[in-house]
């Protein structure tokens, strides 16, 4: 193959819907070409992803061929398939966006902010970085949202790769913890895989012995359930309130509600204490937003300590705000003495004080080693990405300070 004529993709790697008694099953088995482009390539414009098929410039290479096959938008992959474009299209320019500008209005990062980016890094190979996100740093850039995760470890965390690190999920801005970002377009696309399948398939995954991704966050509730511990399925809806100022999250009944959301939650109590708080341990078999919050304030009835926007009457009943309009933003700019970068205090906030933060933490993640699979195709040991037969990756966040202060205070 002439390398230095085509761009070679990443393999189609079939969607994982289940792993039981170490079997792999997969669905899809296949993928049209155009769909596997279009989601390797965001960069490339539509118009001409549909021009490069048309003058038949996308090929592939069939198993035990040295010669390329041409590609229609419409032919299908299989497992391991690869798909081979001109290299001219890696000049491209990117396509232009409404906000772009908005990244260049801001100065250059100052040595001590790329050092703090680069601690909250617990973990880095050649796929994927893994950090503790921080409290109060939103992850995504938006309106009024001046840092966020994303532009940050663009700029500090490329190390030695001439591209940026890519979200492959999501945390709350109030919420800490892992946060998995993938280095390449190849590992981007495997792990978008992982977290879009385990939401996607977590009705089929609820009685295995074996998922291939796991979540746990640790939560510091109000009340304590009624068991100690179970399986939440309650769908989730958006519904507008405020006279369409804002929306929220909430239960909904799936048979009467188009838009809902299907959404599981294993929960087991890990600590209690004589003052009324519950240390919850929950574990979301699918990504849906806010579903840790709506499932601990409306199924189980104990609101996550500090969400003041699922459990305000909670904490209004035991005193631990003044004002309604009372939020993890107003105490952040309320703080008199700034310890972090980008205004972050994570020292104030436990139960101790008036008003505490949001108690919610992404502890741990266990993932496939995405590495060790990419190198077994890159070395020729498998065609495929297999990623049943590589060792597991488990990763542990250690707690924020304000929450790690209100752990002590309850089991002391």
């Amino acid at each position: 193959m002439a390398s230095s004529k085509w761009l070679t993709l990443p393999p189609f790697i079939p969607t994982l819907v289940n792993v039981k008694n170490g079997n792999q099953i997969s669905s899809p088995s296949t993928i049209t070409a155009l769909k596997w482009v279009t989601r390797c390539c965001p960069q490339i414009p539509k118009t001409l992803v549909h021009k490069l098929f048309r003058l038949r410039q996308v090929r592939t290479q069939p198993p035990n061929h040295t010669s390329f096959k041409r590609l229609s938008p419409k032919d299908t992959l299989n497992s391991g398939d690869l798909i081979f474009l001109p290299q001219s299209v890696k000049q491209t320019p990117p396509p232009t966006h409404k906000h772009k500008h908005l990244s260049h209005s801001h100065p250059p990062l100052t040595d001590k902010q790329i050092n703090f980016i680069r601690t909250l890094l617990i973990y880095k190979d050649p796929a994927l970085l893994v950090l503790n996100k921080p409290p109060g740093l939103p992850v995504q850039g938006g309106i009024n949202i001046k840092h966020s995760l994303d532009v940050l470890a663009a700029a500090s965390l490329n190390y030695d790769y001439s591209e940026p690190p890519r979200l492959v999920h999501r945390l709350d801005r109030d919420c800490s913890g892992i946060l998995v970002m993938a280095r390449t377009h190849t590992s981007a696309t495997i792990l978008h895989s992982i977290f879009r399948d385990k939401t996607s398939t977590a009705s089929h995954n609820i009685a295995t012995d074996k998922t291939i991704l796991q979540r746990r966050y640790w939560a510091m509730v109000i009340g304590c359930p009624r068991r100690p511990k179970g399986l939440v399925t309650a769908s989730l809806g958006k519904v507008v309130v405020d006279n369409g100022k804002s929306d929220r999250i909430t239960v909904v009944d799936k048979s009467t509600s188009v838009s809902s959301q299907h959404a599981v939650t294993e929960y087991k109590v890990i600590g209690s204490s004589s003052n009324g708080y519950t240390w919850l341990e929950l574990s979301p078999l699918t990504g849906r937003k806010h579903q840790l919050r709506v499932h601990c304030a409306e199924v189980l009835g104990t609101p996550i300590v500090g969400d003041y926007k699922y459990g305000w009457q909670a904490h209004k009943k035991w005193g631990l705000f003044e004002d309604e309009e009372d939020s993890s933003e107003e105490l952040l700019k309320e703080e008199t003495e700034t310890l972090l970068p980008f205004g972050l205090n994570m020292k104030k906030g436990s139960i101790c004080e008036k008003r505490p933060r949001l108690h919610l933490h992404c502890k741990q993640i266990v993932l496939p080693n995405i590495c060790e699979s990419l190198q077994n195709v890159e070395s020729g040991s498998s065609r495929s990405c297999d990623l049943l037969g590589v060792e597991s990756l488990e990763l542990v966040a250690a707690l924020p300070p304000y929450m790690q202060r209100s752990w002590e205070f309850t089991n002391s």
